[in-house]
């Protein structure tokens, strides 16, 4: 089936001089000459000049943390498209894991977001360390039964989500509670998140995220749970006016199989 969409790819980086270029390369490779957006977290490698060389726009984050990166993207993205595909600079995460995401949400207007599930795919044994693994559960279950979001995965770094969904979004979460929080976002706007089994690879690279990152998550998720949810059904217009009508930048014609 042949779909025309537009979308942007958005990546935070710090430091990811070995993964950076595979990253943006296997991404372009899958999904054509998508228009990506690096936001750096003031590396002093490569990583900067490696983004470039491969035609992505790098703006510089203000502060430290992935929460901070995204709320730099934000004030950069283009939100005329219709999704935004959100990935690791370190190269664990597959692109061949993409096109279907996006035909998930080109296929039901319902769905919002669609999430890259580590936990139920192919995982590379020295990419999810038993103890990681361990909390990964732990906070999923935390997660699950404070929240209302129900997913096994929820701090997956592949995603898509309709662009329209973050127009206006205001973030709180400054380090590696970000994924908590955009999946109240999502919930709170009145829309569906899929997850679909992926594999997940060793990453290239030092490991950013750290066992004390735990605890900031658990407490975004307990802030997630006094927030307001202000979750609705919606119909099936509804959920279109999270797509613009308008779009602007790069249009992408894929064959999705």
């Amino acid at each position: 089936m042949e779909t025309c969409y537009s979308a942007q790819l958005i990546i935070a980086a710090l430091n990811e001089e070995p993964g950076i270029g595979l990253t943006i390369a296997e991404m372009k490779d899958t999904l054509g000459e998508i228009p990506v957006l690096v936001v750096d977290g003031k590396s002093n490698d490569r990583t900067v000049e490696i983004a470039k060389n491969m035609g992505a726009k790098v703006v510089y984050q203000d502060g430290t943390g992935k929460g901070d990166a995204l709320t730099k993207a934000l004030e950069h993205a283009d939100l005329t498209v219709n999704y935004i595909i959100l990935t690791d600079a370190d190269y664990t995460y597959p692109a061949k894991h993409v096109p279907t995401m996006i035909r998930i949400l080109e296929e039901n207007p319902l769905i919002g977001m669609v999430c890259g599930n580590r936990l139920t795919g192919h995982v590379d044994k020295e990419a999810l360390h038993d103890v990681f693994h361990i909390g990964n559960n732990l906070l999923a279950l935390a997660h699950n039964m404070l929240n209302g979001v129900s997913l096994q995965d929820p701090l997956t770094g592949l995603r898509v989500i309709r662009a329209g969904i973050l127009q206006g979004w205001l973030l709180k979460s400054k380090g590696f509670d970000i994924e908590v929080e955009l999946n109240h976002l999502v919930a709170r706007r009145g829309f569906k998140i899929q997850e679909i089994p992926i594999c997940y690879r060793a990453r290239l690279g030092e490991k950013k995220l750290k066992l004390t990152h735990g605890f900031s998550i658990l407490r975004r998720i307990l802030l997630e749970k006094a927030a307001p949810t202000h979750i609705v059904t919606i119909s099936r217009n509804t959920a279109k006016t999270a797509e613009p009508i308008e779009k602007k930048g790069l249009n992408l014609r894929k064959r999705i199989s």
